[in-house]
This record gives structure tokens, C-alpha cells and sequence, in this order.
């Protein structure tokens, strides 16, 4: 008979143990929300699942009477162009210092204590600086993610490419190759894949940061959007944005995990291994 851990569900039932945990949320709320809106049907703390749909219809799929834009998708378009500029400027910054001063000693001596102390910055902390001296447009927003991203980045990759076996390094050099070299050739295609996985890694602190900033200054934007609804406990707004957050956390997670075993197979089967 086997043991319990020794188990593995086929994938079928993988699938449908998945799914499990979600259905029985839904079914709480149903219950707790038809018990509330039977108590009081002026309750907004748990709207039934056609307050939400109504709502849902009026923030996506109605023209605002005062812009005559889709609040929705503006406000969707405005978050997703930040996060994303904030987050491909640290995985730039991460994969280019990371690299450089995890393979020239020189930089990593001078370079990693300035990092070590800017990644233990709490970002909320230097939100009002980055306001005073950027402004409240959209650079601040970008930079918030940028300070609270990057240096966790810079630092994963640089260890990442410490832990490289320095025999390929050497040979590498026995073979005549250059710094430049070492760096493009040998390096670079083996920490690509690690700097994907840490990108995935900081994209719950860059949304949280993303919602934070907006819900203090800013005219759009789904953190300014559920900010904004709160003083009318307007739930039935704010639970769809909250999932709608959540959904592109995860399309976006998803889809680089795709990249990344597209173009990177054998790290991926060595993850495996392990």
C-alpha cells in the first residue's frame, strides 16, 4: 500500500483539485451575501454576485457620462503601461549591474554595499521624496516600482552569477576570450532564465507599490480607482478590480514562465532534476 506522500494525483485530478478551492469560496460568499442583503438589502459590505455583474457592465461597457470613456479599460491601460515600464526598467537595470558586478570584483566591492542598503529601503518610506522631487505625473509612480524592484533584482543576479562554476570562466579566458566576451557569450545565457524567475518573483511588490502610488496621486489607474470608491463602500466595484488585479498579476506570471521555458528548456529540466 502506498503512503500518502508517495501519491501523485493523474492530471485530471489535478485539475479538478485545483478547481475545489475556489468553488467552495464562491459558495461562502453566495451564503454569506444572500444572508446580509436578506438582513438589509441596502448592505454593500457583501453584494450579491448581480450587484457585482451590474457594476461590472457599468465601469466596463458604459461610456462615463462626464469623460465618455470606459472607466474599466482606462483605468486598466494607465496601470498596465506603468507596471510595465517600471518592471522592464528593473529587469534592465538588475540584468546589466547584476551581471557587471557579480563578474568584475572591482564593481561588486564598491557596488554591492550602496545595493544592500538601497534593496532594505522600505520604498513606502521615500514615496513623499519621489513626489516632491519628481512630481506627481507619471515618473514618480515608475520610479516607486523602479526603487523597490531593482535592487532585489540586481542582487539575485548577481549572486546567480556568482555561483557560476568558475571553471567555464576560466576556460573561457584560457581560450582568449575578453571580459566583454566572457560576459556576453559564457554569462549572459545562463543567467537569462534566472533573471525571468526573479522578475516573477517582484511582480507582487511592483503591483503593490503600483496601487499604492496611484491611490495617492493620480487620475486613473486601478489603485486610484479603488481608492477613489471606497468612501462610498462601493464593494461591488472594488471586489472586480481587486480579481481583475489579481488576474493580470497571474497572465502576466504566467506568460513569462512560458517565455522562459520556451527559450530556456534546459534550465527548466535542470529545476526539475534538483
Amino acid at each position: 500500500m502506498k503512503k500518502l506522500m508517495n501519491i501523485e494525483p493523474s492530471r485530471p485530478l489535478k485539475g479538478f483539485l485545483a478547481i475545489i478551492p475556489f468553488v467552495v469560496i464562491l459558495i461562502l460568499y453566495w451564503n454569506a451575501s444572500n444572508e446580509r442583503l436578506a438582513e438589509n438589502p441596502y448592505d454593500k459590505l457583501l453584494p450579491s454576485f448581480t450587484q457585482i455583474s451590474d457594476a461590472v457592465e457599468r465601469m466596463a461597457f458604459t461610456e462615463d457620462k462626464r469623460s465618455g470613456e470606459y472607466l474599466f479599460w482606462e483605468d486598466t491601460g494607465a496601470s498596465l503601461y506603468r507596471i510595465g515600464l517600471g518592471v522592464l526598467i528593473s529587469a534592465s537595470a538588475g540584468l546589466l549591474f547584476g551581471m557587471l558586478s557579480g563578474l568584475l570584483p572591482v564593481l561588486r566591492t564598491g557596488f554591492s554595499p550602496l545595493i544592500t542598503i538601497v534593496s532594505l529601503i522600505p520604498p513606502m518610506a521615500i514615496l513623499p521624496i519621489l513626489f516632491i522631487s519628481f512630481g506627481l505625473g507619471e515618473l514618480a509612480k515608475v520610479m516607486l516600482i523602479i526603487i523597490g524592484t531593482a535592487p532585489v533584482i540586481i542582487r539575485d543576479i548577481q549572486n546567480q552569477v556568482r555561483q557560476l562554476p568558475s571553471e567555464i570562466i576560466v576556460k573561457a579566458q584560457t581560450l582568449g576570450a575578453n571580459t566583454w566576451l566572457v560576459a556576453i557569450r559564457v554569462v549572459l545565457p545562463q543567467i537569462m532564465p534566472r533573471l525571468i524567475t526573479a522578475v516573477r518573483l517582484s511582480l507582487g511588490t511592483a503591483w503593490l507599490f503600483l496601487i499604492a502610488a496611484e491611490a495617492i496621486a493620480a487620475q486613473e489607474g486601478l489603485g486610484y480607482r479603488i481608492f477613489l470608491v471606497r468612501r462610498y463602500m462601493s464593494m461591488d466595484v472594488i471586489l472586480p478590480y481587486v480579481l481583475w488585479i489579481t488576474a493580470l498579476a497571474f497572465a502576466m506570471d504566467f506568460s513569462l514562465r512560458k517565455i522562459s521555458e520556451l527559450c530556456f528548456p534546459w534550465y527548466h529540466q535542470q529545476e526539475a532534476g534538483k
